[in-house]
């Protein structure tokens, strides 16, 4: 039987974090970590990717902002910035898994797709924004944009004296495109979607479509997306090879089996980073929750490897440690 997967790129999948971000570079890097997911492609599994878009909706605001006081360019809302980063990354790596698939002599088409995340508009997050986005702005700016536009802004660590805006990141309760992301699987298709977590709308009393200021969380709505297509497995790409209890500290340990359960009581002993692999967990205690069999956490380049991965499942698969040992 066939099996159906989404695959979550973030991280270094796309931008390394000592690298400028020129087009070649996010090129190189998406190539790279596409190849890495031919052997899934081969096995037939139906696959799904999405993306993260971090550094690249940041930028897109940097323009905006940068047009807005140099030209008099009228600047766009933080759903179109979305938009375009999507369409942006979703066209990079179509073309990217194209060439990829082209090199290996596999005929299948690839489609990237604007996708929309259905929000709540009353959820708790819009009474404390907390996700911050775009330039680092100074103490006099900041208090100008607030009085201009009603944005508000948290310090920043990195740079003293600095602010940066702030937004709300709702949970995601419903892909809207979920009906035709899956028929297009049926068909035979690699899709691409949920970038950047999608485009958060809602739908008012006429049913009409109406967005909010907010971004997303990537994994929890590649959770929810994996969730509504009925996946089987969620891999969720990052910069590290594996999940680990106490990470940085002298008493690292690897966790490579979980099963539901003892990630549920690590995530509740704080375990696991706070904004870094804590929403990553959630995500995947979301999946199998919800009826996935499988969800690993791992480097792109590892998903080869027989001993790939932080795999959590429902229950410990003991056959599974058995071959991986």
């Amino acid at each position: 039987m066939k099996k159906r997967a989404v695959v979550a790129l973030g991280g270094n999948a796309i931008l390394r974090g000592n690298e400028a971000g020129t087009i070649a570079q996010q090129e190189k890097n998406v190539t790279d970590t596409l190849e890495n997911l031919v052997h899934l492609i081969k096995d037939g599994y139906e696959l799904v990717l999405t993306h993260g878009n971090g550094p690249q909706v940041g930028n897109i605001l940097m323009r905006n902002d940068a047009g807005e006081q140099l030209y008099r360019i009228a600047p766009m809302p933080l759903n179109i910035c979305v938009a375009d980063s999507q369409g942006g990354i979703g066209f990079m790596m179509e073309r990217m898994m194209r060439n990829v698939l082209n090199k290996h002599h596999i005929d299948k088409n690839v489609i990237s797709m604007v996708t929309l995340v259905e929000i709540n508009e009353n959820d708790p997050a819009f009474q404390a924004p907390s996700k911050r986005i775009g330039k680092v702005y100074n103490k006099e700016e900041a208090d100008r944009l607030w009085q201009q536009k009603g944005w508000e802004f948290k310090s920043t660590s990195k740079s003293k004296g600095g602010y940066r805006r702030v937004v709300p990141s709702p949970m995601p309760v419903d892909i809207v495109n979920k009906q035709i992301i899956r028929q297009l699987l049926e068909n035979g298709n690699i899709v691409i979607a949920a970038g950047g977590g999608g485009i958060p709308v809602y739908f008012d009393e006429n049913n009409d479509v109406r967005t909010l200021d907010a971004v997303i969380d990537k994994d929890m709505a590649s959770s929810l997306l994996a969730t509504n297509i009925d996946a089987d497995e969620l891999y969720i790409l990052t910069d590290v090879p594996f999940i680990y209890k106490d990470f940085g500290l002298e008493t690292q340990e690897k966790l490579e089996f979980l099963d539901y359960a003892d990630t549920l009581k690590h995530l509740e002993n704080g375990t696991f980073a706070e904004g870094t692999m804590e929403p990553k967990i959630q995500a995947c205690l979301n999946f199998i929750k919800n009826g996935g069999s499988k969800c690993v956490i791992t480097e792109a380049t590892k998903l080869e490897d027989k001993h790939y991965g932080s795999k959590i499942t429902r229950e410990y698969d003991d056959e599974e440690k058995i071959d991986c040992d």
